[in-house]
């Protein structure tokens, strides 16, 4: 609760003061914000010329981005069991929607071998579900 008071200053003029309700210190009386604690005492008075702004956000977008990345979520798990019995064939690379890659692994055998290891172990660092 703000109580007032007449101090003298240094000078000796005669001020008005009240005490801030928060800290308690002594602060002039026209004072909206307390100088030592800096919180507010008092409603800050409205200047006339200035509208009052009603901010009314009625925001009814829907974000339809499915992923950050653009493509296709894909199963870690299923590609995993795909490369490993039919890594030879390139049937993991048909589950990605790369099928020129896949055509590949079937003449070439899967890069003879290493392109199914490489791919098995991509594979298996790779977060499910990953995005093509």
């Amino acid at each position: 609760m703000e109580t007032e008071n007449v101090t003298q200053n240094a000078t000796g003029q005669t001020e008005k003061t009240k005490f801030c309700k928060h800290c308690g210190t002594k602060i002039p009386e026209d004072a909206v914000i307390c100088t030592a604690c800096g919180r507010q005492v008092e409603e800050i008075k409205g200047n006339p010329q200035q509208p009052n702004i009603v901010i009314n956000n009625a925001n009814t977008n829907v974000n339809k981005n499915t992923n950050a990345f653009g493509g296709r979520a894909k199963n870690k798990w299923v590609a995993l069991l795909l490369c490993v019995f039919l890594g030879f064939l390139g049937a993991h690379k048909f589950y990605e929607n790369k099928a020129g890659l896949g055509i590949l692994y079937i003449f070439t055998g899967g890069l003879f071998g290493i392109g199914v290891i490489i791919d098995f172990i991509t594979l298996l660092f790779k977060p499910n579900p990953y995005y093509v």
